[in-house]
């Protein structure tokens, strides 16, 4: 909206007058200019606006539901507000709308997608607070939702026609070829498309389980998430780093930026002892977006490294369950592997503080962005 207003309208109206601020308006035709102001202004909205949020949610009591079989130390969070996840998806929908070219389909894309995916987890949420217990929308019912909107992704690539359907490999050159070794077509990326984005949402959604942890790994991830779509949509930086080029990518660069900046402003009010937490609404919109913006620029796998933590905490429930239902099989007696998944619990456990977790799932975090970053000339 502000480039439409600012350089589409009044800069290229009055481009041929000799005014200096006619001319400094020059610089919103530049995505890496209007990222960093959209990341700016999806922090401020997140600031500004965190306080009369958390204060409408104690207004309306909708406060955290724990469960009994959790860690006890838990339990003092009790009635602490939630759905504070409506706070990061609106500061990163207006950010972008604001500082976005709104005629890029794949920014529509993103928006839609993390707005369903937010919806799926409002229902989840409002669902525990009517029943005033942890359990919302059972596993099978969000992963149909969830199911459906990995599918309506698909179909805007399918119908747009422009996508190339090539499994682009971390450390390969040659899968970078749209008609490479490494292209599949639309059906079979079509499954791509769904383990992505599911188990990028629900990953997040596992991650969500301590003060502050599952908001301040977003920010690292969609910080190096940031990067990776300004490279991809370059022409000139993608075929230096034998990346896929997406030019439609380029404005999904100011998303990432939003959402980045909006996982600082939320952080403020999460931070330990938590003021507010995301709830399902927050986090399977953030995992939706993370695994949307990676399908879009074709980093599926990278993101398996971007989002380190996140692929950690999943894989230790899978190991969890897996390890149980196969002892119990075998021996009549299911033995588990961790004292208590997500693997945050495990720790917590082990007597670990809780602030020392976060940190020290942070300082994983940003060893997984940094190493993530360096593979870029690695093919």
């Amino acid at each position: 909206m502000i480039y439409y207003l600012l350089y589409e309208l009044v800069f290229n109206h009055f481009k041929d007058k000799d005014w200096y601020l006619i001319k400094a308006l020059n610089v919103f035709q530049y995505v890496t200019f209007r990222t960093a102001y959209a990341t700016i202004t999806a922090l401020l909205i997140s600031l500004f606006f965190g306080g009369k949020l958390i204060e409408a949610l104690r207004k309306w009591n909708v406060g955290q539901q724990i469960r009994e079989e959790g860690p006890q130390g838990h339990q003092v969070k009790r009635g602490t507000p939630t759905m504070g996840g409506v706070l990061i998806v609106g500061s990163v929908v207006i950010s972008t709308l604001l500082w976005a070219k709104l005629s890029s389909i794949y920014a529509w894309t993103a928006i839609i997608a993390t707005l369903l995916f937010a919806a799926v987890g409002f229902v989840d949420d409002y669902s525990k607070m009517a029943k005033q217990r942890s359990l919302g929308l059972t596993g099978r019912q969000k992963l149909l939702a969830q199911a459906l909107v990995a599918v309506g992704v698909w179909a805007v690539l399918y119908l747009t026609g422009k996508y190339s359907w090539n499994v682009s490999i971390p450390f390969f050159k040659a899968t970078s070829d749209p008609t490479g070794p490494a292209f599949i077509g639309p059906y079979l990326y079509l499954i791509l498309i769904g383990v992505v984005l599911l188990g990028s949402s629900n990953a997040v959604n596992l991650t969500d389980g301590l003060d502050g942890l599952a908001i301040s790994v977003t920010f690292i991830a969609m910080s190096a998430l940031t990067g990776f779509t300004y490279l991809s949509s370059d022409a000139r930086w993608a075929a230096y780093l034998d990346l896929t080029h997406r030019p439609e990518a380029a404005e999904l660069t100011v998303f990432c930026g939003a959402m980045a900046g909006a996982s600082l402003g939320f952080l403020w009010y999460n931070a330990p002892p938590a003021q507010v937490f995301m709830g399902d609404v927050g986090s399977l919109a953030i995992g939706g977006a993370m695994g949307t913006v990676a399908v879009l620029t074709k980093q599926e796998f990278m993101l398996l490294m971007v989002g380190g933590v996140f692929v950690i905490e999943a894989l230790s429930v899978m190991l969890q369950v897996s390890v149980f239902k196969m002892t119990k099989r075998t021996t009549g007696t299911g033995r588990r592997l961790f004292k208590m998944t997500p693997l945050h619990h495990h720790f917590e456990m082990q007597d670990w503080r809780e602030s020392k977790i976060v940190f020290r799932f942070l300082i994983l975090a940003i060893l997984f962005a940094l190493l993530s970053l360096s593979t870029l000339k690695l093919r």
